[in-house]
């Protein structure tokens, strides 16, 4: 455990120390291609690198993509893919496809990676705010009709176990609107690499990044938009690797219905146990009554 801790410190060192080093390559990228790549490609493209590198040097990752060949680089996508991992986010990277992110607001604070997102125009979401969901979403479509892909998390945050989540309508909502197709990602490994809580890195891991076939807006143009989200869904699970199931809890004994009745709030008291006396007492009243004495009765003194 100590050596996963120290390894789990090296490598956070190294993302501090390389991204304060990075981020002005950042910034001169920015400034050098802003006025003639209004997509900010370069940027994105210099940024995939970054993000690529904690991977690519991680030992303990075996990092494989399998069908980016899939990604047509003339089409702009609603990009969704499952989230297991603080690490999706690194690994997605390794698709070197052009596309923006919707990301919490949360993260655009974290120095030097944040500024970089804010450089890239990633999209802003302030989770629980209707507001910024309409905001986030007339941001989508404005980014989709300029040329660039959209990258969501439909789950809308990381799985505690693996297991996929609920799926949020957003995603697929923002593609009916846009007519753009979707493009399913599967993740898998990175749950078992960084869980959901916690930040010590837990050894060797294999880690995959399979792009699905895109969905034609044409195939879902019609279709409700729960339907169209649960189908999405379905084909990202049918994916996905089992996970193990929790260990199983003992089961205590079932109570007595006089115990239940406390537990669920009753008025039922909880029965006693009779002291010594009582229960003195309680013999002393079930025992049959002494026999009667025989032969006359003796004569009373006066």
């Amino acid at each position: 455990m100590w050596l996963r801790r120290a390894f789990s410190s090296v490598f956070w060192a190294f993302l501090v120390v390389s991204s304060v080093a990075l981020f002005p390559i950042a910034v001169s990228i920015w400034l050098v291609t802003g006025l003639f790549d209004p997509r900010l490609r370069a940027l994105h493209r210099f940024t995939c690198f970054w993000a690529s590198l904690y991977s690519w040097l991680n030992p303990a990752w075996r990092v494989s993509v399998e069908n980016v060949h899939k990604i047509r680089r003339d089409e702009t996508y609603v990009m969704v893919a499952n989230h297991q991992s603080l690490l999706d986010i690194l690994v997605l990277f390794r698709i070197f496809a052009h596309f923006k992110w919707v990301s919490k607001i949360e993260n655009f604070r974290i120095p030097f990676v944040g500024w970089n997102m804010w450089l890239n125009r990633y999209i802003r979401l302030k989770r629980g705010d209707r507001a910024s969901v309409v905001r986030m979403l007339r941001e989508c479509e404005e980014t989709l009709a300029e040329g660039s892909s959209i990258m969501m998390f439909p789950e809308g945050t990381r799985s505690p176990d693996g297991r996929l989540r609920a799926f949020k309508p957003g995603a697929f909502t923002l593609a009916q609107s846009a007519r753009r197709p979707i493009l399913p990602i599967v993740i898998q490994g990175t749950a078992n690499a960084l869980p959901k809580r916690g930040f010590v890195l837990q050894g060797r891991h294999p880690i995959r990044i399979t792009v699905l076939d895109e969905i034609p807006y044409a195939s879902f143009a019609d279709e409700p938009v729960e339907a169209l989200s649960d189908r999405i869904r379905s084909l990202i699970e049918s994916r996905l690797e089992p996970q193990p199931s929790p260990p199983a809890t003992a089961t205590s004994p079932a109570r007595p219905s006089w115990d239940r009745s406390i537990a669920a709030g009753g008025v039922e008291g909880r029965r006693r146990s009779p002291s010594p006396r009582g229960r003195d007492r309680r013999r002393e009243s079930d025992r049959p009554p002494p026999p009667p004495p025989s032969g006359p009765p003796a004569p009373r003194g006066s």
